[in-house]
Order: C-alpha cells, then sequence, then structure tokens
C-alpha cells in the first residue's frame, strides 16, 4: 500500500509541476513527466502498481488542475498503459532494456489512440484530435527514453 500511495504521489507531482502547455493546438495540451514515474512503477513493482499509479496520480491531476472533464478518460486510458506496461514487463521473457521499450512503446499506441478517442467523444470532432498526436508522442518518447536506461540499472541491483 505504502508503494501505490508513493507512486500515486510521485505521478501527480511529476504532472502537475514538471510541464508544459502547448498553445498549438485548439484544445492547448499539456506535455509533463507524469509518466516517467508511472513507467518506472509498473516496470519496477509490475501491472497493478503501474495501473493504480497511473490511474489515480494523473486522474488526480485532471481532477484538481481544471481538467476534470478529462479524468475519466485518463483514469481508463493512463491506468491501462500502466497495467499493459508492468504485465508486458512481467510476462514477456528476453532481454529487459528491449522487453521494457516494448512495453513503453505499448503504452505510446494506448495513449494515442484512447486520448484521440476522448477527444473525438469531447469535441464531436474526428479532426481536430489529430493536433494533440504529436505531443502524446513526445511526451511517452521522453519518459521512455529517461524510464528504459533508469529502471535497466535498478533491475540490476535488484
Amino acid at each position: 500500500m505504502v508503494i501505490n500511495a508513493l507512486f500515486i504521489a510521485l505521478t501527480f507531482v511529476a504532472t502537475m509541476f514538471i510541464n508544459i502547455r502547448l498553445p498549438i493546438m485548439g484544445n492547448g495540451g499539456l506535455i509533463h513527466l507524469g509518466n516517467v514515474p508511472l513507467f518506472i512503477a509498473a516496470l519496477v513493482y509490475g501491472k497493478k502498481t503501474g495501473a493504480i499509479a497511473g490511474a489515480f496520480g494523473m486522474g488526480l491531476f485532471d481532477l484538481i488542475s481544471g481538467w476534470a472533464v478529462w479524468a475519466p478518460f485518463t483514469f481508463i486510458i493512463v491506468g491501462t498503459m500502466g497495467f499493459v506496461v508492468g504485465l508486458i514487463a512481467e510476462k514477456v521473457p528476453g532481454n529487459r532494456y528491449l522487453v521494457n521499450s516494448l512495453a513503453i512503446a505499448t503504452a505510446l499506441i494506448i495513449k494515442v489512440v484512447g486520448y484521440y478517442f476522448a477527444e473525438v467523444i469531447l469535441y464531436g470532432n474526428w479532426i481536430q484530435p489529430f493536433g494533440s498526436i504529436p505531443g502524446n508522442i513526445l511526451q511517452v518518447v521522453i519518459a521512455g527514453i529517461i524510464v528504459v536506461p533508469l529502471v535497466g540499472r535498478l533491475q540490476k541491483r535488484v
């Protein structure tokens, strides 16, 4: 329970305070580092901790930061990202760097597709959500660049 609470807090804080709002899209947009603790939680502690950290950490951010309409979508999308990253890390054998990279690439697909359809639902427009895709990709790629080598070193020490 303590590990889950720690990663919820870390995900929330990294999302809340280490971010850049993007003025280029019609609906705004946000690039943040909340995916870093989310991916660490999932890769090191598994699918349940990853799902909990993502769903509650980023969902809480949405609720208190003026993005409340996004909270249910974030809860599901980011919770799924954390779960799938942890599941792949737990179940797929092989080189840990490659497996962790595959897990994060899968999370990228979940994020892009999930938020695309969330925007379609919220805005009733099939074109506008394409503007958010580059930011979503950048967000996960940056987190992956930070997390994969870091978790590789953490896993070697354990």
